[in-house]
């Protein structure tokens, strides 16, 4: 039977095995280019797979290959998502001419910037220190061992011609010049890496106050947001501002905040018929949207959205969490409640098509509904954008609208609800934009966070079903053997995870600990963090290196601090550890969060919207950090009703049953009753059963 059972399986791996080889010979027959990326899975790699280029992916293979043949690498890194990206291939890779010179000077490499974002950061280190410029497509040029020595973002295709031939000839002809500039780039690049940890670095409020100034200075006061031409959603300098607010009793960053979020909300960057924010705004307004979604953007503001519901109660910061939350199920999850990573922003060869209308086809699906709707949305005026379409966004509110068509506020949000589910349902017949599909541990942790929050905030059991189902996808396929993985797509995981996937998920199984008291993620958040600590540290300083420390398969380690867009791996595995020695009672882990925050004390007083996680961190120095101990059969009843409530520099612990390991619960279990203690550098106020007792206590603080 077991013999039969063998050669069965045996059969089946065979005949799977043909299906995979005949179909990548048909591929081969199809295209009249294949090269080595076809047995890739990332969506981005893939799309490179029939260029005339000889792509390799990043790996040994090349890098012996460029050895061999005394080549320079062209190491070229985008991302699917990514409009120029796509240009600068129909332009040159997808170019004959272009390719006979790229695969004859050079072995060229393609990396997916979302995958390998260690290989990403020294080339984007190194372009950066070059040419004072950053972005992708990133195209850089290094000698055969990985040590780049040229390098830029995009070219036009006769522009890209002349630097191949230059960089070319450079490296053949005056190869020795080349050896000792890639020797003083790399120099260059490890400088960068070196954190002064000062032994007379102070956290003071003075300078605090100083920085803060220089943060609120950034930010445009009538439009929100940071004060740029293109405007980028920045959750962490926006959750920075609402517990800052919170803490400070600050008016203006309360304001700037509420300015920020309103805008957003409203504006085209916020998919008005379908949720989810775009990238980014390519004005100040925060009308037209470079069209990709992507998760990680997503992710953190329903975090930041469900955060500043509990503050403000006001519904249509509720409304955008729940249709961003709509969204994500409906268009970014798998069956297997993983997220993938993005949407592009181009479909039918052009940028932003699925989401624009014309008023001709507003009228032609909403008929007389039509005028009200276009009055709302501002088609045909404020949203007019190009070749007569229209990006929808809210610029009234419903109120005036309702006014100006002589009807009941209600029966206005009624029409224009369903008036939008139609066009909705229109835009879905609409050819799509392309899927990221992959899946990244990074952005399933963000997204993780964000449905414990979204829960948190609106008591919705669907959430938490969705965070449960999330949590066991991310524990069953990127945690293989006790080692987490970096992606994973078509049931593989082939790249070891960074920093980045082991920060960002210890930070959120803290937070479905905090939640849910369930203590199986408090202790897997544990594990992972005893992992970091001792494969990531660097020797030479109190910070982690983005990838393993005891990995050589860079020529320069890169030791991310500068928050942007997500959160520096560092900051987060600083709020780690403090939040851990907190609930563990280690005092050692809070002396090492301390040393990492005094740490950057400079880079905070410099570039405060840069740092605006560690800046976080330092509330919890400023004024009084809380611990929150909730015991008893009610435990979970009680912390739902603190849910209520937005706090800042509170953490949770608390369990329904007296067996349990953690210190801070021993000895505060009471028999038939459930107890809420508030508690303050060790030391803790007097046992209440009600939340309002708690909610004084907590409210009774002394700044340090």
């Amino acid at each position: 039977m077991k013999f039969t059972l063998i050669i069965t399986l045996t059969l089946l791996i065979f005949n799977a095995s043909c299906q995979e080889n005949k179909k990548n010979e048909e591929n081969m027959k199809v295209h009249k280019h294949s090269n080595a990326l076809i047995h890739e899975s990332s969506p981005y790699l893939l799309q490179h797979a029939h260029n005339p280029v000889n792509w390799h992916p990043w790996g040994e293979e090349a890098l012996i290959k460029a050895k061999k043949e005394n080549k320079p690498l062209l190491i070229s890194i985008g991302y699917s998502a990514c409009h120029w990206c796509h240009v600068m291939e129909r332009e040159s890779f997808e170019n004959e001419e272009v390719a006979i010179l790229m695969n004859e000077k050079f072995i060229c490499i393609k990396v997916d910037r979302e995958e390998r974002p260690d290989v990403d950061n020294l080339y984007m280190n190194a372009v950066q220190l070059m040419t004072q410029q950053g972005g992708w497509p990133l195209n850089a040029f290094a000698m055969p061992d990985g040590r780049p020595f040229y390098g830029g973002t995009y070219f036009p295709k006769d522009k890209w011609i002349g630097v191949l031939k230059q960089v070319s000839e450079l490296y053949n002809k005056q190869h020795n010049r080349v050896e000792e500039y890639a020797e003083q780039l790399l120099s260059g690049i490890s400088q960068m890496n070196l954190i002064e940890e000062k032994s007379d670095n102070v956290l003071t409020a003075e300078l605090a106050e100083k920085a803060n100034k220089n943060l609120l200075n950034a930010m445009d006061p009538v439009l929100g947001g940071l004060n740029s031409s293109n405007k980028f959603p920045m959750p962490v300098v926006f959750q920075y501002l609402l517990d800052y607010s919170i803490l400070s009793k600050n008016e203006d960053a309360s304001k700037q905040l509420y300015i920020t979020l309103n805008n957003m909300a409203k504006g085209g960057i916020y998919d008005q018929i379908g949720g989810g924010f775009a990238r980014y705004s390519t004005d100040k307004q925060w009308k037209a949207p470079h069209f990709e979604k992507m998760l990680y953007d997503n992710a953190q503001l329903v975090s930041l959205y469900s955060h500043a519901y509990q503050k403000s109660k006001n519904p249509s910061y509720k409304k955008v969490v729940y249709e961003t939350i709509d969204f994500l199920q409906r268009e970014l999850m798998s069956e297997e409640y993983g997220f993938y990573s993005a949407l592009d922003a181009d479909s039918e060869g052009e940028e932003g098509t699925f989401y624009v209308w014309t008023e001709k086809e507003i009228d032609d699906i909403l008929g007389d509904d039509s005028k009200l709707f276009k009055a709302y949305y501002q088609v045909g005026k404020e949203g007019l954008w190009e070749k007569n379409h229209n990006i929808l966004l809210i610029r009234d509110d419903l109120k005036s609208i309702a006014g100006k068509f002589q009807i009941e506020e209600k029966e206005a949000e009624e029409k224009i609800k369903a008036s939008a589910k139609k066009v909705l349902e229109a835009r879905g017949k609409r050819i799509r934009p392309g899927l990221d599909d992959k899946m990244l541990c990074s952005w399933n942790a963000l997204m993780l966070s964000a449905l414990v929050d979204a829960y948190n905030s609106f008591s919705d059991e669907k959430f938490l079903k969705l965070a449960e189902n999330n949590a066991r996808f991310i524990q069953d396929k990127f945690i293989i053997e006790d080692q987490l993985m970096r992606n994973y797509k078509n049931g593989k995981s082939s790249i070891n995870a960074f920093l980045e996937d082991y920060s960002l998920l210890i930070q959120a199984f803290l937070d479905f600990y905090q939640s849910t008291f369930d203590i199986q993620y408090l202790e897997q958040a544990i594990k992972l963090n005893e992992f970091v600590l001792a494969n990531f540290r660097d020797p030479k300083s109190s910070y982690f290196t983005f990838s393993n420390a005891h990995s050589n398969e860079l020529v320069a380690k890169h030791i991310d601090v500068g928050d942007n867009v997500i959160p520096s791996p560092n900051s987060v595995m600083a709020h780690n550890l403090f939040k851990l020695g907190k609930i563990l009672g280690r005092t050692d882990y809070l002396e090492h969060a301390n040393q990492m925050l005094l740490g950057v004390q400079s880079k905070i007083q410099e570039h405060p919207a840069y740092h605006a996680n560690w800046f976080r961190l330092q509330l919890n120095e400023l004024y009084p950090s809380y611990e929150v101990v909730v015991c008893g059969k009610n435990a979970l009843k009680i912390k739902n009703e603190l849910n209520d409530t937005y706090f800042a520099n509170v953490l949770f612990a608390g369990s329904t049953t007296e067996n349990n390991v953690l210190s801070v619960l021993q000895n505060r279990f009471v028999k038939g009753k459930s107890l809420i203690y508030v508690c303050q550098d060790n030391a803790c106020k007097l046992p209440v059963e009600q939340v309002k007792q708690a909610l004084v206590q907590l409210s009774q603080r002394k700044d340090k």
